[in-house]
């Protein structure tokens, strides 16, 4: 069992940053893949980023790729989210999520444990 805890949402201009975290805990957190994802109002859920677990291995999103930067820290059981350039599209709740160390899968319904998200609000 893998619990998962958002931090770091809030207000940010267009143009602005955010960093995101997702802290995990359970004996063997490290060992699962992580990734974000974010829902916006009447939206399904969409895939951010991924990251293995090791973290030798990211995966982008095409409308995020060189403005998102994701990162974990095994010793922490940390891992992060490094929004930069953020437009209007990225105003949603952000989860972060967790999965076999397999693949990095971009469908939510791969994922085994969710946490409970952080708002994220973009304003021009």
């Amino acid at each position: 069992q893998v619990q998962l805890v958002e931090s770091g949402g809030g207000l940010v201009q267009a143009g602005g940053s955010l960093r995101l975290s997702c802290a995990a805990s359970g004996r063997t957190a490290s060992s699962y893949n992580m990734a974000w994802f974010r829902q916006a109002p009447g939206k399904e859920r969409q895939f951010v980023a991924g990251i293995n677990y090791s973290a030798g291995k990211t995966y982008y999103a095409d409308s995020v790729k060189c403005r998102f930067t994701i990162s974990r820290d095994n010793a922490k059981n940390t891992v992060y989210l490094q929004m930069n350039t953020l437009n209007h599209e990225g105003t949603a709740v952000y989860y972060c999520a967790a999965t076999s160390p397999l693949r990095i899968p971009t469908m939510s319904n791969e994922y085994l444990y969710w946490g409970q998200g952080t708002q994220v609000t973009v304003s021009s």
